[in-house]
């Protein structure tokens, strides 16, 4: 039986695929390290547990309102209002089974057929798909690595057409680690709002800054924007969830109210104790986040220098989120590879390590490697990618 053309134009994920050779070569007894990990390494807080555990004990095992129970809805509202300082109301609230799943909510609910989205590069892998699933069309922009992989206002300014619809912003992002300042986030807002374009603004990494950074939302910077705005975020990397599966979207009551009625025919709702636990994560004072913040840094700031002194390797150093997404294009050519896709498998297969290739984010030079996982992990990783680059040197 033909399937139907909306899945075909899906591309696989890079990330699956390594995981699943890594996983394979695991299975088969070898010592594999694997560094394609996006999630925390930590387990959810135990405070979070307990209130999920006494949800059920208290019998709250049954349906929810679809876009998410209100006292959940209320915390988030709190959550932007300390974090942001702006205020919205539950009806331009609703709450996802995971911040992808807002995503794809939105994009079905946005786009119609040949509406454009603006994806800068590198980008998550999801980001174009979603949007091919929603029969848009992904228009790129290149980050460019000596801006941090950011792009400016005059890129996005060139990139609009008639058929714009939306444009997409993940500051902190992944794969890149970037962060966009509050100036940079004005100079594009002002090119969405000349336009009357919507902003998608992904801040599911939002906690994990570092460096002394600042994390700013760009809905946070005018009314105006608020309202163009459409924001995504969720617990399950800032409070270690992503099991969970709770995310949200913030923003226009039109767009909110459309959503969830898309959820109502899809999911239901959003399962029923992980909205109770995530009340928790957002209403329990606790040291969990600034603790955790510590750790990734204090692995960030050892595994970036060991990983810069590999021969052929450059890399930005990140400002947020938990990745490292290194320039390895030198060391391809040095080892006599023809791409890095190539490379990245040889390294598997030789010294076990599981790399996850840029052409997936749509930066082919590149690499993403996670250090959401011990120290001593990542450092017998790069140890290992080391001794493969010199060991590989082709004359």
């Amino acid at each position: 039986m033909k399937l139907a053309n909306r899945v075909s134009t899906l591309t696989p994920s890079s990330t699956l695929a390594i995981t699943a050779k890594a996983k394979a070569l695991k299975e088969a007894g070898h010592d594999v390290i694997g560094l394609g990990a996006g999630e925390p390494d930590f387990n959810t807080p135990d405070y979070i547990i307990e209130a999920a555990i006494k949800s059920m004990h208290d019998g709250q095992t049954k349906y929810t309102p679809s876009g998410g129970l209100p006292a959940l809805k209320e915390s988030i509202i709190n959550k932007f209002k300390q974090d942001q300082g702006i205020t919205y109301t539950q009806k331009e609230i609703v709450v996802a089974s995971g911040a992808k799943h807002a995503l794809y909510l939105l994009f079905q609910a946005l786009l119609n057929p040949g509406d454009e989205v603006i994806i800068p590069t590198p980008y998550w892998v999801s980001y174009p798909e979603q949007v091919k699933l929603a029969e848009g069309t992904p228009v790129y922009i290149e980050g460019i690595e000596t801006n941090d992989f950011k792009i400016t206002k005059q890129q996005l300014e060139e990139a609009i057409t008639e058929n714009t619809k939306a444009f997409i912003l993940n500051s902190p992002s992944n794969p890149t680690g970037s962060l966009y300042s509050a100036e940079e986030l004005k100079e594009l807002g002002e090119v969405c709002l000349k336009h009357n374009i919507l902003i998608v603004s992904d801040e599911i990494y939002e906690k994990l800054i570092y460096g002394g950074a600042i994390h700013v939302s760009v809905a946070e910077l005018s009314e105006e924007l608020k309202q163009q705005t459409i924001i995504i975020n969720g617990v399950s990397k800032s409070h270690s969830m992503t099991g969970w599966r709770i995310g949200y979207a913030a923003g226009d009551a039109k767009i909110i109210t459309a959503m969830t009625d898309l959820a109502s025919h899809s999911t239901s709702n959003p399962t029923t104790m992980a909205q109770f636990g995530s009340i928790a994560a957002y209403n329990v004072e606790s040291d969990f986040v600034d603790k955790m913040n510590v750790a990734f840094e204090e692995r960030l700031n050892v595994v970036y220098e060991q990983l810069v002194n590999i021969p052929g390797i450059s890399c930005v150093k990140p400002k947020g989120a938990f990745y490292l997404f290194p320039n390895v294009k030198a060391a391809v050519e040095m080892n006599g590879f023809s791409n890095v896709d190539e490379w990245v498998e040889k390294i598997l297969e030789v010294e076990k390590v599981a790399l996850v290739p840029g052409s997936g984010f749509g930066a082919p030079d590149n690499v993403r490697l996670s250090y959401a996982t011990s120290l001593e992990q990542i450092q017998e990783a790069l140890s290992r990618i080391e001794r493969f680059v010199k060991n590989n040197i082709k004359a």
